[in-house]
């Protein structure tokens, strides 16, 4: 018997250790150096290193490139390369990157000995709009790829890559989201009228395939009256239709690796190239395609030009909010059995019907169902 409660004492002294050993644990987590204060002082402070009164010597001045040297600040067309002010650079538990191409900053020009121009940006003005992604390998933090901008020109290709409804899908998500319009660029049209006696039949067949495919994706978007303009760099087929839509506008072009972004920026540009010029004037040999840059337009507006993606994953997205993306979907969703129909693989589903029926495009669905995957994976993780 005593024996037994010996076991008993045991396994309570066990029990207590374990809890002051969690408590401990707790306790050492919270007062970690970078964790002593609270999320909302932390957020307080960030918020007041951003809402810090400028200094009248303060420039203000637009981010064109974030380089590996620092971040091309245009002012008046004067380009300084600057560094964040130490208040700015308070952990962001949620924002992988402060600043994005397109932000408009204040920031104190510095003495230098060289003919390079430097500053320090102490403040970061209130965007009007954000494309951004969540982080490729965390998932649970945002990273900006543009900022302050108006259109989104979501851009793909019907060849090498071809043609990802699901991915064009996420990039509308993003772009409405962030409180920009959303314009599809097909490029690359001119390979799918290659001579039918210069290809072999699995070519043929193949282009067939992508033809299918492209004048299916046409109808779909089109009629969700979202503008798509068909383009090629080597017919020049679009690219006026294209260069009158970015006029006066700011533009981002986004979309996946080799979808030929930069060279559609350099066909509506033609010869002359501004982003080589403004870098030369700062840092020259910086010009890299590996980061978004701005680049103005003659006449009126700019462009960013960006790196390519190979995935999207559309930041701070709830499933509730899906209906307000896919409305076509949702509106022959109100009529399913049961009310938290998810429309994937119920039973008696009136989205699955309408689909069988061809009243919903099967481009759309396929983009929602993979979308309500991911994020059901996501939910997971966390």
């Amino acid at each position: 018997m005593a024996d037994h409660h010996d076991d008993w004492d045991e396994a309570f002294r066990y029990q207590e250790r374990k809890e002051q050993k969690k408590e401990r644990k707790q306790a050492s987590f919270n007062d970690r150096s970078q964790f002593k204060k609270s999320d909302l002082d932390q957020k307080r402070k960030r918020q007041d290193a951003q809402q810090e009164t400028p200094s009248e010597h303060f420039l203000e001045g637009r981010v064109l490139a974030i380089l590996s040297e620092g971040i091309l600040v245009d002012c008046q067309e004067k380009f300084y390369l600057c560094s964040l002010k130490g208040a700015l650079k308070q952990q962001n538990i949620r924002t992988k990157n402060l600043v994005a191409v397109g932000d408009f900053v204040l920031f104190e020009p510095q003495a230098s000995s060289t003919q390079k121009l430097y500053g320090t940006i102490a403040h970061i003005k209130e965007r009007r709009s954000i494309l951004s992604r969540a982080d490729n390998l965390s998932r649970r933090k945002e990273q900006l790829i543009a900022v302050n901008i108006d259109q989104v020109l979501i851009t793909c290709s019907v060849f090498h890559p071809p043609l990802k409804p699901p991915l064009i899908d996420r990039y509308i998500i993003a772009a409405q989201k962030g409180n920009m319009h959303p314009v599809i660029v097909i490029n690359k049209i001119d390979l799918l009228e290659r001579p039918p006696d210069s290809l072999s039949f699995s070519e043929q067949e193949f282009i067939e395939s992508e033809k299918a495919l492209y004048d299916l994706f046409l109808a779909t978007y089109r009629s969700l009256e979202i503008p798509v303009f068909p383009v090629s760099t080597t017919t020049k087929e679009g690219l006026d239709a294209l260069k009158h839509v970015m006029q006066g506008k700011a533009s981002v072009f986004s979309g996946q690796s080799g979808v030929g972004k930069t060279s559609l920026i350099n066909a509506i540009l033609g010869e002359n190239f501004p982003v080589g010029h403004i870098i030369s004037h700062s840092l020259k040999g910086t010009h890299t395609t590996s980061t978004a840059r701005l680049i103005p337009l003659e006449g009126g507006g700019f462009c960013i030009d960006t790196p390519g993606i190979r995935s999207f994953g559309i930041w701070d997205l709830q499933k509730e909010e899906i209906e307000a993306y896919f409305t076509e979907i949702f509106a022959f969703g109100a009529q399913c059995r049961y009310p938290d129909c998810s429309h994937v693989q119920e039973p008696d589903c009136a989205v699955r019907k309408a689909l069988e029926e061809e009243k919903i495009s099967s481009l759309r669905f396929d983009s929602y169902c993979a979308l309500m995957a991911d994020l059901s994976q996501e939910h997971r993780h966390r």
